[in-house]
């Protein structure tokens, strides 16, 4: 059974408040109209099987999840040869960590280069 909660009539957008893609991605799907639930992941922490269906619904693997380039990543990590446990602990742990911003709509999930990416859901 699902964890995530979506819908075919709305955006739902995973995004980290503090960096500026995520911000100008929130603008823009507020300027052109779009339907959109704004999830701040340092505020809603996702569970490991959220993580687990997310990663799912992106066709990657847990740690594809990751964004290894943040600038506070610790290094010892980037050739890591971590479980799918010990990823979801560490972006449980540190959700900064999760590449984002992340779109689902429906059955469909992207992750967000820039902002008009949205328009493909």
């Amino acid at each position: 059974m699902p964890e995530l909660a979506t819908s075919e009539y709305e955006i739902v957008l995973y995004y980290n408040p503090n960096r500026a893609s995520a911000e100008k991605t929130l603008a823009y799907a507020i300027g052109e109209g779009l339907p959109v639930r704004d999830v701040d992941i340092l505020k809603n922490i996702f569970t490991g099987t959220q993580l687990e269906e997310l990663a799912e619904r992106l066709s990657v693997p847990l740690e594809g999840l990751v964004n290894k380039d943040h600038p506070d990543f610790p290094s010892q990590f980037n050739d890591a040869n971590l479980s799918d446990n010990d990823w979801i602990k560490l972006l449980r742990k540190s959700p900064e960590y999760i590449k984002e911003p992340i779109a689902v709509r429906g059955h469909k999930s992207i992750f967000v280069e820039t902002p008009s990416d949205l328009s493909r859901l």
